[in-house]
């Protein structure tokens, strides 16, 4: 499984620590930048590039980071075939029920819907609002869950992408 990474300056510390991680645990890794710190620089120029990759490769996954992560989505899901997820820490549903049936205060738990519904392809990171272990757990249970390809999800993607200009 191929992993295009990408950040922006407020994101490049933590996507260095999860990049680390994948390369341990055998994952190829593809670094889009940025690939030193500069806080001048701007997060379209590496995450389109990261989700370019993304679009062009079936079956590979992105992650992206930035300090909110909110923009690094949404220049994400500008690429065709993108559907690109946040991730932004402890913000557990309230009386949300968890992708099995139960009532969830899981604060992970849209990590695994990200996938598990919406068949995401990239995952965006708030690196001012985790740690580096909750960046890792993320990482690891968002790339760990499968798409189960529900009728209703694939058809709801399916309207998704029949709206990409």
């Amino acid at each position: 499984m191929k992993i295009f990474l990408a950040s922006d300056h407020a994101g490049f510390e933590l996507k260095e620590k999860v990049k680390r991680f994948l390369k341990v645990n055998n994952f190829e890794v593809e670094d889009c930048g940025a690939l030193n710190y500069n806080k001048d620089d701007d997060y379209p120029d590496f995450i389109s590039k990261a989700a370019i990759n993304v679009s062009k490769n079936p079956g590979s996954f992105g992650i992206v980071f930035g300090g909110s992560g909110q923009a690094e989505m949404m220049v994400a899901n500008k690429i065709k075939g993108i559907r690109c997820g946040l991730f932004y820490g402890k913000a557990s549903p309230i009386g949300a029920v968890d992708i099995i049936g139960r009532i969830s205060d899981d604060p992970y738990e849209i990590v695994r819907l990200t996938r598990d519904h919406n068949n995401a392809n990239i995952l965006s990171i708030a690196a001012r609002f985790v740690t580096e272990e909750e960046a890792i757990k993320a990482t690891k249970l968002w790339l760990g869950t499968q798409f189960p390809a529900d009728a209703r999800h694939v058809r709801r993607i399916k309207k998704i992408k029949e709206l990409e200009t």
